[in-house]
């Protein structure tokens, strides 16, 4: 098995704020990653809400640099840890190859006729955000 430290990440399109968290590939025959996600009572309901449906995720993973690595996932628990925290455990699996934001930023970027100035601004802004596109 191998732990990554979890940055940040977006379940079923829906950025989640992370207290903490970590992302584990079991390293088995049937591909497997467990997720926990560590974060505010607020989140519980959406979460219960999304229980044994198999949703799309996308988890930056140990570097906030790094492009977001794409997982299909189950919610498999939900726990209270005190008033002001909730530990999320998904289960899945990580999906297709990597989606290439940069070029696709770029791209998108390049349409908009922008300056060098404003080209680069945006590009480095977006490699930070990484506003979906």
């Amino acid at each position: 098995m191998k732990t990554f430290k979890l940055l940040k990440i977006e379940v079923a399109s829906k950025d989640i704020p992370l207290i903490d968290g970590v992302i584990i590939n079991q390293e088995n025959s049937r591909r497997s990653w467990l997720i926990e996600v560590f974060t505010t009572p607020e989140y519980r309901a959406y979460f219960q809400q999304l229980n044994d449906q198999l949703v799309a995720a996308r988890a930056v993973i140990s570097f906030p640099d790094n492009e977001p690595a794409p997982f299909e996932v189950v919610v498999h628990a939900i726990e209270q840890i005190d008033h002001e925290h909730i530990s999320v455990l998904l289960l899945g699996k990580l999906t297709a190859s990597r989606s290439k934001y940069a070029e696709k930023l770029l791209a998108n970027l390049l349409e908009q006729n922008l300056n060098a100035e404003q080209l680069l601004t945006q590009f480095t802004e977006g490699m930070k955000k990484r506003p979906k596109l």
